[in-house]
């Protein structure tokens, strides 16, 4: 099953739990059942030559969901040995049910044995589930270490074990699993944070279960997919000319940074901005129409100069390389007052947080999580504890639409659900990288003129141009190799 666009909370997939078995009089271990194929089809899916695995069993519901597994693959003649965490005399409800009926069937839950382990291709972790609340316990920690390294491909089930389901964040201890596969709704967690880096691969069963029409159940986040690509950038009419695709001015580069503006606007122009031109410090003004003479160069000698300018563009971006002189801070000041579309980023975003400045609309902020946290007055450690409690305040202190940058970039603005892109890689970490995407949301705002759509599609068509260019491998990717993609990615 493909997954879904839009992600719930935990609270919120408990809820549909709810609502299935109290309104819609679906028993809840018809749905631990379901459960259980469906894992047994994702798994056979991800491993098809794996006969022997190991499942590891906790006291909860997602222990249920591992022995309907246990059975259900000792029917399909898989060799499953189960491991229980916690005596399955425990169990309660639903779960208990699920572990007698293994029972019933010949199956034998042993002791956990980090020396098992090994007995098979695959591990299965149904060990917490989303019912976890604080750290880990010390003992489970131990369970999840071993399981962590025993050298073998790990399956969970619902989200890896001491993984936050709604912040994506480690409890402690959590299981970093090869795949995962989720059930009812989507949770947050698998796709923010560091829910990527457990989760591996993720994959989606509803159970047949459908959201219940209810406003409360609105969803936390929506996938960025492909579809909006299109939406945003249509087939262009034959008769087109660059005036259609918007003029765009990106303010940056200050003295020694000349790279910063130069990616920013070959990104925009690799978008299909119609027109792009480059406010710099003058030493630089040589050095970028040299290595892309389709930019216009202007020398920033004094306000007048960019004053002129200000007047002949629709959308400005602002910060790449900009420094925080005297001269940053006039250049910023004049784009802040020119009225125009803004895509601010970099050193601009430094000065907001030094400076301070009125929210607004009309406006599309860029920060890295060290950014973020210096606009909030917080760490970076603060921001990635909760990076979706981190992009609420954002967009509460400044307005706008928010670009929270990092793995699983978030995308916000007041009364919208936040979106999260999933693509990208850990080689897009390099010098640059930012510049480009300021620049390919500044192109994408110039053509469709809407903040919202030209953050998501730049967002996404950013992190598919760092996949293209990981292809030959992620180490030593540089941000030029991106600009380079980003005419491929707009052109899907």
């Amino acid at each position: 099953m493909a997954l879904p666009i839009v992600l719930y909370s935990t609270a919120q997939v408990r809820a549909l739990d709810a609502h299935a078995i109290e309104e819609l009089g679906i028993a809840g271990y018809t749905l631990m059942k379901r459960a259980g194929e469906a894992a047994l089809r994702y798994l056979r899916t991800r491993w098809p030559m794996a006969h022997r695995i190991v499942i590891v069993c906790g006291r909860g519901n997602n222990a249920g969901d591992g022995y309907v597994l246990a059975r259900f693959a000792h029917a399909a003649g898989l060799t499953v040995t189960v491991l229980s965490a916690a005596p399955p005399e425990e169990l309660r409800a639903d779960a208990r049910q699920a572990y007698e009926d293994f029972r019933a069937s010949g199956g034998v839950a042993h002791p956990f044995s980090a020396e098992r382990l090994t007995s098979g291709e695959v591990i299965v972790d149904a060990l917490l589930g989303t019912g976890l609340e604080g750290d880990v316990r010390p003992e489970l920690a131990q369970v999840i270490r071993a399981i962590n390294s025993s050298g073998r491909p790990v399956f969970a089930l619902d989200v890896p074990s001491g993984l936050d389901s709604d912040a994506g964040v480690a409890l402690g201890e959590a299981v970093r699993a090869d795949a995962t596969v989720t059930f009812v709704g989507l949770k947050t967690g698998l796709l923010v944070g560091d829910g990527p880096e457990f989760a591996g691969a993720v994959f989606f069963d509803d159970l047949e279960l459908a959201p219940a029409p209810s406003a409360h159940l609105a969803p936390r986040l929506t996938r960025i997919v492909d579809a909006e690509i299109r939406e945003a950038l249509p087939r262009r009419a034959r008769s087109a000319n660059k005036g259609n695709f918007g003029r765009v001015l990106i303010v940056g580069s200050g003295s020694g940074m000349p790279g910063a503006a130069r990616l920013a606007g070959e990104a925009c122009l690799r978008v299909g901005a119609g027109l792009v031109t480059v406010a710099v410090a003058p030493e630089n003004v040589a050095a970028i129409a040299a290595g892309r003479p389709e930019l216009i160069c202007v020398g920033l000698s004094g306000e007048t100069a960019l004053a002129e300018v200000l007047g002949r563009v629709d959308v400005i971006a602002v910060g790449p390389g900009l420094g925080r002189s005297a001269w940053a801070v006039a250049a910023l000041n004049a784009v802040l007052k020119s009225g125009k579309p803004l895509v601010v980023d970099a050193d601009a975003l430094n000065l907001l947080a030094e400076h301070g400045a009125p929210a607004r609309e009309d406006w599309i902020l860029t920060p890295h999580p060290g950014e973020a946290g210096r606009l909030l007055g917080v760490s970076a450690e603060d921001i990635q504890r909760d990076r979706l409690a981190a992009l609420d305040r954002l967009i509460e202190r400044f307005h706008g639409t928010i670009v929270l940058k990092g793995a699983g970039t978030l995308v916000g603005a007041r009364g919208r659900t936040p979106g999260v892109c999933e693509r990208g890689n850990p080689g897009m970490a390099t010098a640059g990288s930012g510049d480009v995407l300021t620049g390919a949301i500044a192109g994408i705002l110039a053509q469709c003129r809407d903040h919202w759509t030209a953050a998501r599609v730049g967002v996404l068509v950013h992190a598919m141009a760092g996949d293209a260019a990981a292809r030959g491998g992620e180490r030593g990717l540089l941000a030029g190799d991106l600009a380079r993609e980003l005419h491929n990615c707009v052109n899907l």
